[in-house]
């Protein structure tokens, strides 16, 4: 049932725009199609990546998986929901009925523990495992008064309506169960908000520990890159790395747009050559389909192109070029530039850049003008006063939007906005114009947020027309 509403809401051509701005861009954009076409990629299958692992994709928007040792399993990043953890485990049980006897966290986001719940049998010593500075994010975020707000929604996705929906690049969110729903199994499923992740019952310091659990010889490494706690599992008899989300076939996301703690570019390039010096057969990301032939050249393409654009950034930066032509600057070369796995499905060259730039130099640019930078009505003042007035101005709004130059006619409107925020008209041909861009958006979280902004807009216009 899940597979067959996912697929069909995969292949069908959806409307991704309101009614509103339908006409001025029927038609689906490349972005559009690319992303549709990315997202076959997570229609739900159990992928066997070695003798004894198993790698679960499409159930959870994390990658699951299960190494069978002698006398149990061990599972790696055990997802997101219980009740879409619960499914997976059903399917590994179909596999080997052993027990599970240890759950290792990859790191602490929520879609990599939330499922453990599903996993773990109460009294029967299963070992949870992760770094001693686990939920190290977390903390900050909350200790910084920082924890929650309407971005990661934005950026996620997770309040857009279901025409505008796709998936953010690396995983399609699941399905969410309504309360007291009956599985395909007849469990009875959790609420979506509650918690179902197990506190680790084992935690390291090291760089890296060696363990033997049911048999199977692994190794926990510290890798720090999209969080300070990340780690990689590393089984030298087969040579399989569990990278967690230090890599997924897509841009690594650097900076997320949805805020968080900033995140290391030159930890997560170590931490890629850590994993590169182990020379694996297998890499499984922590999202998308594990890499099964030619791992050490994706491993160290991946690797490549995040040094040369961290390496180029600073060279730039050196010579005062400011962040926007830091991003032309620091392009990838053409080897790197076309790997499907180093597009920004997910994060983006462009936010590196420009994240790198800031943890270095911070937010002043070099430009002296934004030195002494005027607020927003100031800003659209000067910009009336130079066309003739608000009135002219929301007339060039519209040409531009006629002549197919939306991101033109938006910033124009946005400027009307400030200056007569009762203007219902202005914030109609922002939120069309913002749709249209948001349609043609390839990055997904850019892409979710414009279509989030877009939304607010024609809702301020609906309101001032009441």
């Amino acid at each position: 049932m899940i597979l067959e509403r996912r697929t069909a809401m995969l292949l069908l051509s959806i409307p991704l725009m309101s009614c509103a701005v339908v006409s001025t861009a029927s038609a689906q954009s490349e972005a559009t199609m690319r992303l549709l076409d990315r997202n076959r990629m997570f229609e739900e299958q159990i992928i066997n990546v070695a003798d004894n692992v198993y790698t679960a994709i499409g159930y959870t928007v994390s990658a699951n998986s299960m190494i069978v040792g002698s006398d149990g399993v061990v599972i790696v990043d055990p997802g997101q929901l219980p009740a879409a953890s619960l499914l997976v485990r059903q399917e590994f049980e179909k596999i080997t009925d052993k027990p599970v006897r240890a759950i290792i966290y990859t790191h602490s986001h929520n879609d990599h523990t939330n499922g453990a719940i599903a996993f773990y049998d109460e009294g029967t010593g299963i070992q949870v495992w992760q770094r001693d500075n686990y939920q190290s994010e977390t903390r900050r975020q909350t200790e910084a008064g920082l924890s929650g707000g309407a971005r990661p929604s934005n950026t996620q996705g997770f309040d857009l309506p279901e025409e505008q929906k796709i998936g953010i690049g690396v995983a399609i969110p699941p399905p969410r169960p309504p309360v007291g729903a009956v599985n395909a199994a007849g469990v009875s499923t959790e609420p979506p908000t509650r918690s179902g992740t197990i506190p680790p019952t084992h935690t390291f310091g090291e760089d890296r520990i060696s363990l033997e659990i049911a048999g199977i010889r692994l190794d926990l490494v510290a890798a720090p890159g999209e969080t300070d706690d990340q780690l990689y599992v590393w089984l030298p008899e087969q040579r399989v790395i569990f990278a967690g989300d230090n890599f997924y076939q897509s841009w690594p996301n650097v900076y997320p747009l949805r805020g968080t703690a900033r995140r290391s570019a030159r930890d997560w390039i170590a931490s890629l050559a850590s994993m590169m010096a182990e020379n694996p057969l297998v890499v499984v990301g922590g999202h998308t389909t594990p890499i099964t032939e030619d791992a050490m050249t994706v491993l160290t393409n991946y690797h490549d192109a995040l040094k040369w654009v961290h390496d180029r950034t600073l060279e730039g930066a050196m010579n005062y070029l400011t962040p926007d032509e830091l991003v032309e600057y620091a392009a990838l070369p053409d080897h790197l530039a076309d790997l499907d796995y180093l597009q920004d499905y997910y994060g983006s060259v462009w936010g590196t850049v420009r994240d790198i730039y800031a943890q270095d130099l911070g937010w002043f640019d070099g430009n002296p003008l934004n030195l002494h930078r005027e607020n927003p009505v100031q800003q659209a003042r000067r910009m009336a006063d130079l066309v003739g007035g608000v009135d002219e101005l929301m007339d060039r709004a519209h040409a531009e939007m006629e002549s197919g130059d939306e991101l033109g006619a938006a910033q124009l409107a946005w400027h009307v906005t400030k200056l007569r925020p009762e203007n219902a008209n202005a914030y109609q041909l922002l939120g069309e114009a913002l749709a249209i861009i948001a349609e043609r958006t390839f990055n997904a979280p850019a892409r979710n947020y414009t279509f989030s902004s877009s939304n607010r807009y024609l809702q301020r216009a609906a309101e001032l027309r009441n």
